[in-house]
């Protein structure tokens, strides 16, 4: 009897034991499980903050408003004084004015040191205006290539909103192309090889936004008004008002409301609200087709079926003998038809309709280069914060704006 009870003790503490081991051993497994739980938790919330800041720092929100515009631009950028500038542009006289658009109006001015400068005053009213006035500052600040427009400062003070530019002696390429009749500026014609190298630096512009900037930044609003010519006729992309971040995935898009001019706008963006590097790629053939055809985007005074430049000039690019037939008649025929052709060709991929079978502007340069005899040299134009950028195999990296 008494062994039988040993017995029946010894099982009880075994069993005993069992339990408490299993328990011990839940306990810790729980603890550990829990531990790791926290450690991913902090993980992931850090990477989160990250993204957010750098999301926030990009703006990339509602109303593309860029956040940081002050301490930015404090960094890169000269801060003038209304009175400053008031001066510089002989009180905004209206014989100084060199220029309009949604923003308000571009005029000539002289700063304290002698530099030659166009200043954009916004208009006072308008929350649009404030936006572009936000993401054209810091955007600018960032971005760096001889193929933009420098950025040289700014004012801001109340509902003072300024932006000083690097003076552009030339113009917009839209003012060589249409000159306005009775306007005492005179432009000059462009001639053919003028019309190349205007074309390959307007590309070479777009292709650091797309393929050197990261994330890229879509220009959104590119057109022959917005392509800027210096005294040597050389091109820079100008207005970054509606500029949007992209997106940094491959074939991604970012939804956003449809804005940009008649005329120059996607197809698929104008149809969905999504838009990507492709958009403004459309954009760029639209330009080719000017500065091939002399036409403006769209013009419903003309003859039936020749109002829209691009559906009327997409069905004869690829042929040699319709292709002289929509050249501009102010070349006078002082053209080399094989490049005409190449030309053509780049603007037909350019401006089709599906965003899928245009080109990378990447591809477009290296199509033009060989047409264009007197490379650019590139130029510093001095330190700013910058996007990260990431080389591109196809892309000529220089500093600027």
């Amino acid at each position: 009897m008494e062994a039988e009870n040993d017995e029946y003790h010894k099982k009880e503490r075994a069993i005993g034991v069992t339990i408490l081991v299993f328990a011990s051993l839940a306990v810790a497994s729980l603890f550990v499980a829990f531990s790791y739980y926290c450690y991913i938790r902090n993980k992931v919330a850090k990477r989160f903050k990250n993204r957010t800041y750098t999301e926030s720092t990009a703006c990339e929100d509602k109303g593309n408003s860029f956040s940081n515009l002050k301490v930015i631009a404090e960094k890169g950028l000269q801060v003038f004084t209304f009175k400053h500038l008031h001066s510089a542009t002989g009180g905004f006289g209206k014989s100084n004015v060199i220029g309009h658009g949604a923003f308000g109006s571009v005029y000539r001015g002289v700063l304290q040191d002698g530099r030659k400068v166009a200043i954009k005053l916004m208009d006072k009213a308008g929350k649009q205006g404030e936006e572009e006035f936000k993401v054209e500052v810091e955007l600018l600040c960032r971005l760096r290539s001889p193929y933009l427009l420098s950025l040289i400062g700014y004012c801001s003070e109340s509902s003072h909103k300024l932006l000083v530019y690097e003076f552009m002696a030339n113009g917009g390429l839209q003012e060589h192309l249409y000159p306005i009749k009775g306007s005492n500026n005179f432009c000059p014609k462009l001639d053919w090889k003028t019309r190349l190298k205007i074309a390959l630096e307007a590309a070479k512009g777009l292709e650091y936004l797309h393929e050197i900037v990261n994330p890229p930044v879509i220009h959104r609003d590119l057109k022959s008004s917005n392509i800027l010519l210096d005294k040597n006729f050389h091109a820079k992309v100008s207005d970054f008002g509606l500029a949007k971040l992209g997106s940094d995935k491959a074939g991604g898009h970012v939804s956003t409301r449809v804005l940009g001019t008649q005329g120059y706008v996607a197809p698929e963006y104008a149809l969905t609200g999504h838009l990507t590097t492709k958009s403004d790629v459309y954009s760029y053939g639209v330009v080719l087709l000017e500065l091939l055809t002399g036409r403006v985007p769209v013009d419903m005074k003309r003859s039936p079926g020749e109002g829209v430049l691009v559906s009327w000039a997409l069905p004869r690019l690829t042929d040699r003998e319709k292709v002289v037939e929509i050249m501009d008649p102010a070349l006078e025929g002082q053209y080399s038809m094989k490049e005409v052709i190449q030309v053509a060709a780049i603007a037909a991929m350019c401006v089709q309709p599906e965003a899928d079978y245009r080109p990378l502007m990447a591809d477009v340069v290296q199509s033009l280069v060989p047409l264009v005899k007197q490379p650019r040299p590139t130029v510093n134009p001095g330190s700013c914060a910058s996007f990260h950028a990431t080389q591109s195999p196809h892309a000529t990296q220089s500093p600027k704006a």
